[in-house]
């Protein structure tokens, strides 16, 4: 049955981040508002997933979304995928990374459309069979600055190709992005191409080559305060993509009927 509303907006799912206790705090979840609002904002209805290692309750929350945003956070533990830890790299709390993991095997499983932020990317090409620099200052030393500690709106160009949902988004001319991040992605998975690199040659987003998969993946961060007009269009680019398709699925249906 169709998750979606008599309003027609499209339910979103959206996973968080996570604190774990410690001796004068509670445990909490969180996430930055910029990633709700522009979903609210570019016509869906965002429902925040709480981290759960539990992969049964996460596909029962699958099931009554019509896609999924991961978002952006702290590093991947590459221990996790066969790597040593690099003195550079900060774990996401390993609670987060769990569910994460979950999650996007089970969104890959399903092919529910997703966009995927920051981390959220990495983890989703590493997912697929891709892998990560781990540092960019080491692993690609004539790159440009991609984080600045005193500037959490750090940004910088970007190169993007036409004939994509980020070509679209931006159009001709100089592009400036919000990025903040030190590992980035080497190599890509199969079944997706680059469709933006900074100058530098860094990827800074993704997007599914597969024909049964909406999937757009973006390591800079379009939610955040320093984001444009321009960058919120690809919160609506990806909610108009949602239900286009299902528009089509109603069709088709209608004419087997």
């Amino acid at each position: 049955m169709s998750s979606e509303s008599n309003s027609g907006k499209p339910v979103i799912g959206i996973n968080c981040d996570f604190k774990a206790a410690d001796r004068n705090k509670p445990g909490f979840a969180y996430l930055a508002a910029g990633y709700f609002q522009s979903i609210h904002a570019a016509g869906g209805i965002p429902i925040v997933i709480p981290p759960m290692d539990d992969a049964d309750s996460l596909g029962k929350i699958l099931d009554q979304v019509d896609g999924f945003m991961m978002i952006g956070g702290a590093d991947l533990d590459p221990r996790n995928d066969g790597f040593m830890l690099h003195s550079s790299v900060r774990p996401m709390d390993p609670v987060r990374e769990t569910s994460d993991r979950l999650l996007v095997a089970e969104i890959a499983e399903r092919r529910l459309p997703l966009l995927a932020i920051g981390a959220g990317m990495q983890l989703l090409n590493v997912q697929q069979g891709g892998n990560l620099f781990l540092h960019i200052k080491e692993d690609l030393p004539s790159a440009v600055p991609h984080l600045d500690p005193h500037d959490p709106n750090h940004r910088h160009t970007l190169e993007v190709e036409g004939d994509s949902l980020v070509g679209r988004v931006f159009g001709d001319g100089e592009i400036r992005v919000s990025s903040r991040h030190h590992m980035a992605i080497d190599e890509v998975a199969p079944g997706f191409r680059v469709t933006a690199r900074c100058p530098d040659g860094v990827i800074e987003a993704i997007e599914s080559e597969m024909m049964d998969w909406f999937v757009v993946g973006t390591q800079f961060h379009p939610e955040c305060a320093a984001a444009s007009a321009l960058d919120v269009r690809i919160f609506e680019e990806f909610i108009e993509g949602i239900c286009a398709a299902k528009e089509q699925v109603a069709k088709d249906l209608r004419l087997v009927a």
